[in-house]
């Protein structure tokens, strides 16, 4: 079928791009090649894209009405993978626009331009990072949502209610999908796996936040391109259980639902470098640091609604993970 990715020059957008193509659809990919982070790790993620029948790409940004509106008309996709976003959470302490043009103007413009041209599923990345200040864990999508502690998860929040409107009033299947720690080859240089082996290999000091006291559910990136592709081709129905009397956070009445995409394997943080520096082969040197504004200690993901609607959940170990991730970071980045 021919699928509608946009942010295919981000990282988890690159990779379901590449496994869409690989298994004989048709790709249309948008990016606006935003320079938050290096533009040229974008071009090189293209790179991987380009050259391919099946893949038409497009310099764009999805706060350009017009010409979104007339690419949607033009493609008329079958199915849409949103995924672009203004990523990060401390990078709204900074600026706080970017995360309004393009989580929200930008989603609200896509969902008015599907609303002329109506896929069979749209599936959008949510995130974990929507869970804020909940403190019971393993996080459920069934979990209040109302205390977020970020911008960037605010506005995740809101792509989730703004989806909700347009599966009830137009019937428009949509499916939030909360990603928790994506890791793998190609990731972006501003999480840790990059900024911690970057350190490392220099023998720079890695910040230590929360002194070390904090956990993550690292997702290693070909589950959650499994995952994603899964769902993508089995669209979000009516609960026919739905009860409005006592309704559910995870789905609704209208063609509309949100899952996890994580590994429900949390591991301290110590734990992470330590299996980072043997993958490697270098030693951290470590600098401790109170929590940064917010952040959070811990983040696990209940997978368990993911597992009953498509048959998967991720599961690949993170010793694996980052062993796949050292052996390209050399490459690419030239330490090998």
């Amino acid at each position: 079928m021919n699928v509608l990715v946009t942010g295919c020059a981000g990282f988890i957008g690159m990779h379901c791009a590449r496994r869409l193509l690989e298994r004989g659809d048709e790709v249309t990919g948008i990016d606006n090649l935003s320079p938050y982070y290096s533009v040229q790790l974008k071009r090189d993620r293209l790179g991987q894209l380009e050259g391919r029948k099946d893949f038409r790409f497009e310099q764009l940004d999805l706060a350009d009405t017009g010409a979104l509106g007339k690419l949607v008309a033009r493609a008329k996709p079958a199915a849409v993978l949103h995924l672009a976003a203004q990523p990060g959470v401390r990078y709204g302490l900074e600026n706080p626009a970017s995360y309004v043009q393009a989580n929200l103007v930008g989603f609200a413009n896509l969902l008015e331009a599907l609303r002329a041209h109506p896929p069979r599923h749209l599936v959008y990345a949510s995130s974990s990072s929507i869970y804020g200040g909940n403190a019971r864990l393993p996080w459920s999508e069934t979990d209040n949502v109302d205390h977020p502690v970020s911008l960037y998860a605010a506005t995740k929040k809101s792509n989730e209610l703004m989806a909700h409107v347009y599966s009830h009033l137009f019937a428009m299947p949509t499916t939030g999908l909360r990603y928790f720690t994506v890791y793998g080859p190609w990731g972006r240089p501003d999480m840790s796996p990059v900024l911690f082996a970057r350190a490392i290999m220099e023998g720079r000091p890695i910040k230590v936040f929360n002194h070390g006291d904090m956990q993550r559910d690292f997702t290693y990136v070909d589950d959650v391109v499994e995952g994603t592709l899964r769902v993508l081709d089995s669209p979000a129905a009516p609960d026919a259980a739905f009860d409005a009397a006592a309704p559910s956070p995870a789905t609704s009445w209208a063609p509309w639902r949100v899952l996890n995409i994580g590994n429900h394997q949390p591991v301290g943080l110590l734990d992470y470098i330590a299996m980072l520096e043997h993958a490697l082969g270098r030693k951290a040197l470590k600098e401790f640091a109170p929590m940064q504004p917010g952040d959070v200690r811990s983040t696990y993901a209940d997978a368990r609604l993911l597992e009953r609607a498509v048959g998967f959940a991720p599961a690949t170990p993170l010793e694996e993970g980052l062993a796949r991730f050292a052996e390209w970071f050399k490459r690419y980045y030239g330490y090998a």
